[in-house]
């Protein structure tokens, strides 16, 4: 079954006793490319795909950044990500995802985008700080854009609108995951009394105390003033129990 989010060069991976050994259901793919701004936020993603056991092969310009990045990746390369020749070296055809990290030169950004999908790349994933770019990057390359800044924008904004709102996932224009405290007046009373599903079409997915979170959300299930609770619906549905 194929992996998408996989990053990684093609082949070797890193067993728990720290040896590389052949995995056939390895992804690979690479990311190239890390703006002065974010680079700490690049190597921060970088480390959680390690953690994940995905195999990893960074590209950069800049010897300090792929330096930086050596203990969480398989392999690393200094290169220019737009320099067809060296593109070709990697063999970019050999990986499930190519990720175009560059933020801080559209062009750069553009023409590895393209280099790669003409080299053969299965799946290209490219950074977009605006709609014009976005729009650039699909028509000569991109599978996939994807927007760090403008979806941070928009989870800062809902996220501080309300004291009581904790954490937001969006999930399409319409739907959404929140975090949210529980009421006052519904601690004490549970799931089943509050009716909420058919009062404000939205499912209680989880209870979250002290970090841990509770799956089992039954009629019974008891809400307390320690816990937090995670809900999925309509986004107007949502606003509108929780007077958001």
């Amino acid at each position: 079954m194929e992996r998408r989010l996989a990053f990684g060069s093609d082949g070797a991976m890193a067993s728990d006793h720290g040896e590389r050994e052949k995995d056939e259901n390895r992804n690979g793919g690479f990311i190239s490319g890390y703006d002065k701004v974010n680079f700490t936020d690049r190597v921060r993603k970088i480390r959680k795909l390690d953690e994940l056991h995905h195999e990893i092969m960074a590209v950069d310009k800049e010897e300090r950044r792929v330096e930086a990045a050596l203990p969480y990746v398989t392999n690393a390369q200094i290169g220019d990500a737009t320099n067809e020749a060296f593109l070709s070296s990697l063999g970019v055809s050999n990986f499930d995802v190519c990720i175009v990290a560059i933020g801080d030169n559209f062009q750069s950004s553009l023409e590895a985008t393209s280099l790669l999908k003409e080299l053969g790349a299965k799946m290209v994933v490219s950074r977009a700080a605006r709609d014009v770019h976005a729009k650039f990057l699909l028509r000569n390359g991109a599978d996939e854009v994807v927007y760090p800044e403008k979806q941070l924008a928009a989870w800062t904004a809902i996220r501080y609108s309300a004291d009581h709102i904790l954490d937001y996932i969006e999930l399409d224009d319409e739907h959404a995951i929140f975090e949210v405290t529980i009421p006052e007046e519904w601690v004490g009373k549970t799931v089943g009394q509050l009716d909420i599903r058919k009062k404000y079409k939205i499912n209680i997915m989880a209870l979250k105390e002290d970090g841990q979170m509770d799956l089992g959300i039954t009629p019974g299930t008891l809400l307390g003033d320690d816990a937090t609770m995670l809900v999925l619906g309509n986004i107007r549905d949502i606003e509108r129990c929780f007077k958001l």
